[in-house]
């Protein structure tokens, strides 16, 4: 009797398809006003579903913001305590999540579910092993060139030795699809599944197919407001690898031509995801599936004179969060501050799967449904030793740190006002009229750091002037 209960709750529950880019930013979809960019399937799942406009990255502790970004994603913990480093005093490469914290696809798996990995997994072998029970074209680096990508077929043992390893010249934003459209098709069981697909896309080389590589004109590409031919002061770490994708100070044409190629990786990668939804729909089980789009952080690209995500602005730390499927709110839009942690007691909370015990983030469910307005009322990120953000929703502030690691960076703080400046041009934390704003917010970064266990709370807020 027990058994039949256990299957009966199984088949009430949706099946889910978690889709994870690289590099795209929160605002850089069709639907939320981005004119020029075409997303037309992204921008459905808008219109049939739920956006979260506010989410934001925990941040990392190391320049690929990739691997701990993700690690928050998969455990829903910050990212202090969701991983270690190549030893437990080394936290400066955050990619080897805890063996004892348990993930999201993993807590699917438990709960019933058959998981099935495709694509980029930036993170160690032995958490992927526990929680995918199948998988293909698993590509364990950080990035490649999109026409030669190094993946291994699944492997039970969790080895993956080196040998194994293959390339495959399919573009990879196809190749990754090519697998995620195979599994839905070939999926016979009658339980439901997790299928976790990660792309490599939009991050750089920036060099979609035909006909999207053509498709932005660099001429037709307006500069946004925050553009800058060079960021004002030193952030902390100036000459890491993305900054170096273009020439310095930046050139206007120049910034054009990367965010031309950017939307074109973006409007392709939209295509691909096109894919995946068609085969839903042609297997019958597309109203039955909860679809989740995000991205692991934002990328720069010309704002504020900066090219990457190794920052704490808007730009770099937003990222988009879509859900659409049972229980979701058609052509919804919230802007209820969230973290990244909070995406997997989401997806639980929509399943109607038990968390963890260890899980910290909050489900985004009750916001979902109107229940209630918001889960947070401040978000944090950080990066590096050299930089820490706190936002109400309205008001942000940023605080640099100098590195005593590489000397570099700056002693300051930045404070912006979202509501009427969202592209942050407008430094206002000179104002003598905002002195008290910086106050609180110095003092919400201060428990936020020491409830996140940051290894920089003793020097949460000095100075609180720049």
């Amino acid at each position: 009797m027990k058994e039949e209960s256990i299957k009966k709750q199984l088949a009430e529950r949706p099946n889910v398809v978690f889709l994870i880019a690289d590099d795209h930013r929160g605002e850089a979809i069709g639907a939320f006003g981005s004119e020029r960019l075409q997303t037309p399937v992204l921008d459905s799942l808008v219109a049939s579903g739920t956006a979260c406009r506010n989410t934001h990255i925990f941040g990392a502790l190391t320049g690929a913001v990739c691997a701990p970004s993700r690690a928050c994603v998969h455990t829903g913990i910050p990212l202090f305590r969701a991983t270690i480093g190549k030893d437990m005093t080394n936290r400066e490469h955050s990619s080897v999540i805890r063996s004892d914290v348990r993930l999201m696809a993993q807590t699917m798996r438990e709960a019933g579910y058959y998981t099935h990995a495709v694509g980029k997994w930036h993170n160690d072998k032995g958490s992927l092993t526990r929680s995918f029970e199948g998988g293909a074209k698993l590509h364990f680096h950080g990035m490649s060139d999109h026409t030669q990508v190094p993946v291994f077929d699944y492997d039970a043992t969790g080895k993956y030795p080196k040998e194994l390893e293959y390339m495959e010249n399919t573009f990879s934003t196809e190749l990754f699809t090519n697998a995620a459209v195979d599994f839905i098709e070939e999926y016979q069981e009658k339980r439901p599944f997790f299928l976790y697909a990660a792309y490599t896309a939009p991050h750089d080389p920036r060099t979609a197919p035909e006909p999207y590589a053509s498709m932005y004109n660099k001429s037709d590409v307006k500069l946004p407001p925050n553009f800058m031919p060079q960021h004002p002061f030193d952030t902390g770490d100036m000459v890491v690898r993305d900054e170096k994708l273009a020439g310095w100070p930046r050139e206007e044409d120049e910034i054009r031509q990367h965010m031309a190629d950017y939307y074109a990786m973006i409007s392709h990668l939209d295509a691909q995801i096109g894919r995946v939804v068609d085969a839903l729909k042609e297997k019958g089980i597309y109203d039955n599936t909860l679809i989740v789009y995000t991205a692991d952080h934002g990328l720069a690209v010309g704002q504020h004179g900066l090219m990457g995500k190794q920052n704490l602005y808007e730009h770099s730390v937003r990222i988009p969060l879509l859900f659409r499927g049972p229980g979701v709110p058609e052509g919804k839009q919230v802007r209820a501050l969230a973290s990244n942690i909070d995406i997997f007691p989401t997806v639980a909370g929509l399943c109607d799967v038990d968390l963890p015990a260890e899980t910290e983030g909050s489900s985004l469910q009750p916001v979902l449904t109107g229940e209630i307005t918001g889960i947070r009322s401040v978000v944090g990120s950080v990066y590096r030793d050299v930089q820490r953000m706190i936002t109400d929703g309205q008001w942000k502030l940023i605080r640099y740190y100098r590195s005593p690691i590489t000397n570099a960076g700056t002693e300051r703080i930045q404070l912006f006002d979202l509501c009427n400046d969202p592209w942050e041009t407008q430094d206002l934390s000179e104002d003598p009229s905002h002195a008290g704003t910086i106050e609180r917010l110095a003092s919400e970064l201060v428990t936020w750091m020491q409830d996140c266990g940051d290894i920089l709370q003793d020097k949460a807020v000095l100075p609180v002037t720049s």
